[in-house]
C-alpha cells in the first residue's frame, strides 16, 4: 500500500513545463503538493497512513497555514480528534487569535504539515503555539524533503514522524516507469 501510495502522490502532484521555483531558478519540472491535498482519493489515503503515526496523549491537531489545513482536517475525521487552525500571524482583528478551532492552551499538540524542507516555518509556529501555551513535541508530515528540517526541528525538542521522504516518492515513481 505505501509504495502505490508513494506513486499516487507522485502521479497526482509532479507537473512538467517551466516553472519559476521560490528560489527564482527556473525550472522544467514541480512538485505541486496542493494537487495531492485537493484530490480526496489520495487524501484520504494519506490519512489512513497517518493516522497511526499520531503519539499516544496527543491533545489536539493543529495544521499549519496553509497546507497542513487540508491534511490536519481529513486527519480529525480519521482519527476523532480535535484539531486547530495555526495562522502565520495571528490575527489583528475579532478574536486576535493565532491558532483557530479547538482549544490549544495546556494540551498536548501534534503539529501536522504537508512538506518539510528546512523546517522554518514550523519552527516559527511552535514557537508561537508554545508561547500561547501548548506543549508541542511532535510533528507530522507528509513528505520530508531535506535532513536539514528533520535536524533543526530536533534542536528545539520536536520528533518529526513523516510519512515519506522525497527519495521514496521519486523511487515509486521509477518503479512504476521502469518496473
Amino acid at each position: 500500500m505505501t509504495l502505490n501510495l508513494a506513486k499516487a502522490i507522485y502521479d497526482v502532484a509532479h507537473l512538467t513545463g517551466s516553472f519559476t521555483l521560490r528560489s527564482g531558478q527556473k525550472s522544467t519540472e514541480y512538485f505541486d503538493k496542493y494537487l495531492f491535498e485537493s484530490n480526496p482519493v489520495v487524501l484520504s489515503l494519506i490519512t489512513d497512513e497517518l493516522v497511526r503515526f499520531i503519539p499516544e496523549g496527543t491533545e489536539v491537531l493543529a495544521g499549519l497555514e496553509m497546507g497542513g489545513i487540508p491534511i490536519v482536517t481529513a486527519l480529525s475525521l480519521k482519527s476523532g480528534m480535535p484539531s486547530a487552525y495555526v495562522r502565520k500571524r495571528a490575527k489583528a482583528y475579532g478574536t486576535c487569535k493565532l491558532a483557530e478551532g479547538a482549544d490549544i492552551q495546556g494540551k498536548r499538540v501534534c503539529v501536522i504539515e504537508d512538506v518539510v524542507t528546512t523546517g522554518g516555518q514550523i519552527l516559527l509556529s511552535v514557537q508561537d503555539l508554545r508561547d500561547a501555551g501548548a506543549i508541542v513535541e511532535n510533528v507530522i508530515c507528509v513528505i520530508e524533503r531535506n535532513p536539514e528540517g528533520r535536524q533543526k526541528l530536533g534542536e528545539v525538542g520536536l520528533t518529526l514522524h513523516s510519512l515519506f521522504k522525497m527519495d521514496d516518492l521519486l523511487a515509486a515513481a521509477n518503479i512504476g516507469v521502469n518496473g
